[in-house]
């Protein structure tokens, strides 16, 4: 089994709009997923976003494979501080269920921490909502660790409160 991760290309868009449809419905009934899904996460279609991605100097996507079958995305982007540093920061970083646990994410995440390291980025950013242990232990075996928790109340009525 060869499980590697190389840039994406324009060819693989197919293959990132399925993976980052399946991430934004598998996240968005999560605690804290309806909120990022309105703030964070791709639009639905993902298509346009991704292409531009793509396109984007400042951007880097990456898929994960085994055996040369698709199975996994992440995408990096350049932030530019006021102070002139930039900060890269992991917008996506998904790998379908069953290929979960083969070192896919590892793959696609090393690729992306080396090219944030060859733009000069002093550090790496990404987001994992609230009780998703497994994502959160996932970025602490690369070193990522929390810097800020984001509070939030709900303004909307709760469709189960009495009127």
């Amino acid at each position: 089994m060869d499980v590697s991760a190389r840039p994406a290309t324009a060819d693989d868009l197919p293959a990132l709009v399925t993976l980052a449809t399946a991430a934004i419905e598998e996240l968005t009934p999560n605690r804290g997923g309806a909120v990022w899904r309105r703030q964070q996460a791709r639009p639905l279609p993902p298509g346009d976003s991704l292409r531009a991605d793509l396109d984007d100097p400042d951007a880097f996507v990456v898929v994960g494979t085994i055996d040369d079958t698709t199975i996994g995305y992440g995408v990096l982007r350049l932030e530019h501080l006021r102070d002139g540093s930039t900060l890269g920061v992991i917008s996506d970083l998904f790998t379908l269920e069953g290929a979960r646990g083969v070192s896919v994410g590892e793959e696609i995440m090393d690729a992306l921490i080396a090219w944030a390291t060859e733009q000069g980025c002093f550090g790496v950013d990404s987001l994992a909502l609230p009780g998703d242990r497994h994502t959160k232990n996932f970025f602490e075996s690369f070193g990522l660790v929390a810097r800020a928790i984001v509070v939030h109340r709900s303004l909307e009525p709760r469709p189960d409160a009495p009127s």
